[in-house]
């Protein structure tokens, strides 16, 4: 080969490797028209809700009391949580998180239900609530939904998914070439003036938080209605049928409240056992009641405070759970979840972290994670990550500001590099994208429907009308 070939084969390979910098740059600059504002979103409301339930708590459960004693039976702060609220019957019942805090009830009357907190040494009732809609769930309706139900839901799984899509293309975009070497990869320039610092600073943030930002993004998919709900958590559904009781029509989803999410993953769209049978393990000799089945639940050596659900009818069933989903204690690998015969008192499921599917197990930890449930360390990071999403839009709103066209009315996005190369090895360029766009339809199937969604238009009514496609170059 002679040194005139191999200067030209270099040539072409340079000329390929900026095209498809520009692709990736055109990519990642539309997806993140879309991306940025909800990951805006995502951020702020996550961040607020980081903090309310770090110091407050979800439904006031921070609450300190005198520590008197030992406290009240749970039958007698029962009878004082009813007695506030006329005609009302608790459905639930919250172990206090520790010696010197309060208690909790959720008392329902027709179809309004109270959170009232309640002093377990005294019974006095100290605070009286809407349950679940307070501030928390409040902001979390706009976490999850935006306020529009399903509608909403599947913009954020949009957003989420092609978020995937920008961090690839921004790892891309950021990692050293021609000569640029890993210090400004992962250190600001500083110095840098204008474009080139706010650049600077923007691919070095985004390198850092981008595995944080995928494992955020990949726990809350997981809750989404299409990704989640219908992929990889009907997948990872707990098998009831093991339990060898009575199934009830009901589902663990049913035991959630108004769109939260208040039991383990894995265990959502499980059917629920149903009480009178014989089926089961010796639990509770006595009279199955509140009182003791709490005094059960105490000698299962949780690891911080636990909930007890009433039965609804005569084929309901007790409920104890401990887990990380509930903000019950700072180990996800301590979640259990079990289900009492409100008859016989026998156990009809006693189902444990090491019972979860392996996915199962990584949400526990993922959802864990991204509440900010697992120590002081984990606060700290959440609230840069959060201010760090900020930034990043920050950044790139100047970027684009500086490098906009001021003359022309033009959107100012990466131009689109002309006659593409085959790469790699004779393999046309729209091939690879095809391949990759099956691979995402796969495991993402919203966001491939939103890119195919774009070249439709770019290739039909863009084209018809070529003063709206300047305006987008």
């Amino acid at each position: 080969m002679t040194d005139t070939t191999m200067g030209a084969e270099a040539s072409q390979a340079v000329t390929a490797a900026n095209k498809f910098y520009f692709i990736a740059w055109r990519w990642h600059f539309y997806a993140g028209l879309y991306v940025m504002p909800f990951l805006v979103m995502l951020a702020t409301t996550g961040l607020i809700m980081l903090w309310i339930s770090w110091f407050a708590g979800v439904g006031g459960e921070r609450m300190t009391v005198a520590v008197q004693g030992q406290p009240m039976a749970v039958s007698a702060l029962q009878t004082a949580v009813e007695a506030a609220v006329p005609g009302g019957s608790a459905i639930q019942y919250v172990e206090p998180l520790a010696a010197d805090r309060v208690a909790a009830f959720a008392v329902q009357a027709g179809d309004t239900t109270t959170g009232v907190v309640v002093d377990p040494y005294t019974a006095d009732v100290l605070h009286t609530f809407p349950w679940r809609a307070g501030w928390y769930d409040f902001v979390n309706k706009i976490h999850g939904t935006l306020f529009l139900g399903a509608f909403g839901d599947r913009m954020i799984e949009i957003a989420a998914s092609l978020a995937i899509v920008m961090i690839a293309t921004g790892l891309y975009l950021h990692w050293p070439r021609n000569g640029s070497g890993w210090r400004n990869a992962l250190v600001p320039r500083l110095s840098a003036k204008g474009r080139t610092f706010w650049k600077s600073l923007h691919g070095v943030l985004g390198f850092w938080i981008s595995a944080i930002l995928v494992v955020f993004l990949i726990s809350g998919l997981s809750w989404a209605g299409i990704w989640g709900e219908r992929m990889v958590q009907a997948w990872n559904t707990f098998p009831a049928e093991k339990w060898g009781a009575p199934l009830s029509d009901a589902t663990h989803a049913d035991m959630n409240h108004e769109g939260s999410h208040h039991v383990p993953w894995g265990l959502e769209q499980t059917p629920m056992p149903a009480s009178g049978s014989l089926a089961g393990v010796d639990a509770i000799a006595a009279d199955v009641s509140i009182d003791s089945v709490a005094e059960f639940a105490r000698t299962l050596g949780f690891d911080g405070r636990f909930q007890i659900n009433v039965p609804a009818d005569d084929t309901g069933v007790w409920t104890i759970s401990h887990d990380s989903m509930s903000n019950d204690g700072p180990d996800p690998a301590a979640d259990r979840t079990l289900h009492i015969d409100r008859h016989s008192g026998n156990v009809l499921a006693d189902v444990k972290y090491a019972d979860y599917s392996a996915y199962a197990k990584a949400m526990a930890w993922g959802i864990a994670f991204h509440e900010g449930d697992l120590g002081v360390w984990n606060l700290v990071l959440n609230t840069l990550f959060c201010l760090s999403i900020m930034t990043l839009t920050v950044s790139g709103l100047v970027m684009w500001w500086k490098r906009r066209p001021e003359t022309a009315a033009r959107l100012g996005a990466p131009p689109r590099p002309r006659d593409l190369p085959i790469w790699p090895v004779d393999l046309p360029v729209w091939k690879a994208a095809a391949g990759l766009i099956v691979v995402l339809g796969v495991l993402f199937p919203l966001s491939v429907a939103a890119i195919i969604a774009v070249l439709l238009i770019d290739l039909t009514l863009l084209r018809l009308m070529p003063g709206v496609k300047r305006a987008l170059s």
